[in-house]
C-alpha cells in the first residue's frame, strides 16, 4: 500500500510536468508538510519544485525564485542529479516569463549538462529544442 506522501509525491510531479496550478496548489501544501513531519528531504525537493513552478504560473516571480532554489539545494546535497538537470529547466522557464533571455540559457545549459552526463536523452532532446528557441 502506497505511503500518503509517496502519493502526493506522485501528484505534485505530475501536476509539476503538466504545469497544472489548480493540482500543484492542492497537494504542494500536504507533500510539503509531510515531508518536514518525517524529514523526507527528497519529498521536501518535489514540493518546493512543484511550488515554484505554481507560482511561477501565478506570475510570483520572486516566491517561484524562493522555492526553486530551495528545491535545487536539497537535491544537489542529495546528490540528485537528474532532479537537479529538472529544477534547472524549471528555473530557466521562469527566466524565460521574467524576460531573461541570457539567465534562461544559462540555467537551461546546466539542465542539459546534468541530462547529458546522466545519458538522460529524452530530457536532453527536450532541453536543446528549448535552448534553440532562445532569441
Amino acid at each position: 500500500m502506497a505511503h500518503e506522501h509517496a502519493v502526493c509525491m506522485m501528484l505534485v510531479d505530475g501536476a509539476t510536468r503538466a504545469r497544472d496550478e489548480k493540482v500543484l496548489r492542492r497537494y504542494a501544501p500536504r507533500l510539503e508538510e509531510l515531508a518536514q513531519r518525517d524529514d523526507h528531504r527528497l519529498c521536501l525537493a518535489i514540493a518546493h519544485r512543484g511550488w515554484g513552478v505554481a507560482h511561477r504560473l501565478a506570475g510570483e516571480h520572486a516566491e517561484a525564485e524562493e522555492r526553486l532554489g530551495k528545491a535545487r539545494e536539497l537535491f544537489q546535497a542529495l546528490e540528485a542529479r537528474w532532479q537537479v538537470g529538472r529544477t534547472f529547466h524549471e528555473m530557466a522557464e521562469l527566466d524565460l516569463a521574467r524576460s531573461d533571455n541570457a539567465a534562461a540559457f544559462d540555467h537551461f545549459g546546466r539542465a542539459l549538462a546534468a541530462f547529458e552526463a546522466l545519458g538522460a536523452a529524452p530530457d536532453a532532446e527536450r532541453t536543446k529544442r528549448a535552448l534553440a528557441g532562445i532569441s
